[in-house]
């Protein structure tokens, strides 16, 4: 059995926090820059994308354990995860007046 600790030291998932930590700091800038702040939305980003990118990240960690076959999943799954966060970090950026290419933005 996989010890959940294990897996919170693996370098994908300190990058995952990593993105996570610049970008809940950038939407928090953004929000306090607009006007925009609510502690409610922060309470309610913490719980619901950050759960859920290193709850399933973790679990989707798994799966080569379970299937080896599908080793490939979490791989895949790892670099949607960044993709994701690069997206909500650039539209952060963008919020606080960075010009973004009109192809990252849609």
């Amino acid at each position: 059995m996989v010890d959940i600790l294990t897996l919170l030291k693996t370098s994908e998932m300190k990058w995952i926090i990593i993105l996570i930590v610049i970008d809940v700091l950038l939407g928090i800038i953004a929000a306090l820059v607009k006007k925009d702040f609510r502690l409610g939305k922060v309470a309610d980003f913490m719980f619901r994308p950050v759960l859920a990118y290193i709850l399933g990240f973790g679990i989707l960690m798994l799966i080569p354990t379970a299937i080896p076959s599908l080793a490939k999943v979490s791989q895949f799954s790892y670099i949607l995860v960044l993709l994701a966060l690069t997206g909500s970090i650039l539209d952060n950026l963008s919020k606080l007046g960075l010009k973004l290419p009109a192809y990252l933005k849609k």
